[in-house]
């Protein structure tokens, strides 16, 4: 076990409801027969990480009955509505006391993004400070590292859908980018009209 896998816990943001996919809750779509929430626990295992935090919320009984996500942590977030900021809050907030000096943050409703690019960005950890992104062609993208220094400051900003946007605009200056165009792709299912690209 290399030293970024003990002090980097992976992130699933895995609570959305599914709002213009008719209420369908993304973690419950199917992906190569499986819960898309499953595949992508799989994904953060298979590039490295292996501290694996699943943060839940719409219909959190049924992906807990149908997802195997044996060896994850499950985290409930009983605020999902209030959308992404207030899941990746309950998930920095569930690392607290388990020496994770990192998070690694994934987003559920990625399956073009594999392990890959987990790694790539898992191996760019330096410390508490580092702040980690992947990029596709040059363009910002998931999944990010967040070091342990910048949690409060995260979790200060975090509201509505907006995640950690605001914080990372504003330490720009301080993330690395890790070009990971080449091994994934990063479009969302947010739609209908996006479903087909689940396999």
């Amino acid at each position: 076990m290399t030293r970024n896998e003990h002090q980097v816990a992976g992130v699933l943001l895995a609570a959305g409801g599914g709002r213009r996919l008719g209420g369908r809750p993304k973690a419950l779509l199917e992906h190569r027969g499986r819960p898309l929430v499953e595949h992508a626990a799989g994904v953060l295992r298979a590039g490295g990480c292996t501290r694996v935090h699943v943060v839940l919320g719409a219909q959190a009984a049924v992906v807990r009955e149908r997802a195997e996500l044996g060896g994850c942590v499950l985290v409930d977030n009983p605020e999902w509505e209030q959308g992404m900021g207030s899941s990746l809050r309950a998930g920095l907030g569930s690392l607290s006391g388990t020496g994770a000096r990192a998070a690694l943050v994934f987003l559920v409703d990625q399956p073009g993004i594999g392990p890959e690019a987990v790694a790539r960005v898992l191996a760019a950890y330096r410390d508490e400070s580092s702040l980690v992104s992947a990029a596709y062609e040059g363009v910002r993208g998931h999944p990010v590292l967040f070091g342990a220094a910048h949690w409060a400051g995260i979790a200060a900003t975090a509201t509505g859908d907006r995640g950690a946007r605001g914080y990372l605009k504003e330490h720009e200056e301080a993330m690395a980018l890790v070009e990971c165009g080449d091994v994934a792709r990063p479009y969302d299912i947010d739609t209908v009209a996006d479903l087909p690209r689940l396999e």
